[in-house]
């Protein structure tokens, strides 16, 4: 594991090849902005959703560029850690991939990272964060959890078309993606994806466009940051009335 300065300077980094906003009132590190988290079936086009939002935000997206970032941490190859993003690895794969690496990329260093530099990110705000069982971990009063889903029928289309594959290849891609997907969270965060209990929104994009998805998921957060602002304030009134009264039972 790297020094915790050498991981911040990492991060640093990581934050400075995105363009924050500069004008946000959410700017005190004191009362850091919220984070949206997005998890998605596969082909459901959830990670354009999260591009798009990142967009209308002009907030960093943070999909494979949170590989990149592990493998400045630890060294490690991302054309390893694409093995173990969001799957569960067998021993066999860590052994092999040991044995041909300066650096194990372990299923264990890989979540510990992947966690530790989820974190980071959120505890600054303000950023969008696709995958990897963000939604299952990050503290709710700090994160909008979106999941999204689609149709089978249109999901495969959508494979299809990034993929240029059969049907039948689309399909088998899709169950056995959704199927490393839901066991990854399942076993490192005791979480089940598809449950909405765990996510302040369920989008369906065989409903609405991705333009609408947008508008959604923008009015979400705009309610979010509401209800937030209120709470600072009736914070403030309470402090300022416990202020008020230690000063007159000291007179």
């Amino acid at each position: 594991m790297l020094p915790e300065n050498a991981v911040s300077r990492n991060l640093e980094a990581l934050f400075h090849t995105h363009t924050y906003p500069t004008d946000s009132a959410e700017d005190n590190p004191a009362n850091p902005g919220l984070t949206i988290a997005f998890s998605r079936q596969a082909g459901s086009q959830g990670a354009n959703l999260a591009r798009l939002v990142g967009e209308r935000l002009g907030w960093p997206v943070f999909d494979r560029e949170l590989l990149q970032q592990i493998g400045e941490q630890t060294g490690v190859r991302v054309r390893l850690l694409e093995a173990l993003d969001e799957k569960r690895s067998s021993w066999v794969r860590d052994f092999v991939e040991s044995f041909f690496s300066l650096t194990p990329a372990s299923e264990s260093m890989y979540l510990r990272h992947l966690v530790e530099t989820m974190s980071s990110l959120a505890s600054r705000g303000r950023c969008v964060i696709v995958g990897r069982g963000a939604p299952q971990f990050l503290p709710s009063e700090m994160t909008l959890k979106v999941r999204v889903v689609a149709n089978l029928s249109d999901r495969i289309a959508t494979i299809r078309n990034q993929r240029h594959c059969t049907y039948e290849e689309a399909e088998r891609w899709i169950h056995a993606t959704d199927k490393e997907r839901r066991k990854f969270v399942r076993d490192h965060f005791n979480k089940d994806p598809d449950d909405p209990l765990n996510h302040d929104l369920v989008l369906n994009t065989s409903r609405f466009s991705l333009p609408e998805c947008t508008e959604i998921v923008l009015a979400a957060l705009r309610a979010r940051q509401a209800r937030r602002s209120r709470a600072e304030e009736a914070r403030q009134g309470v402090d300022a009335v416990k202020g008020s009264a230690m000063l007159a039972s000291g007179s």
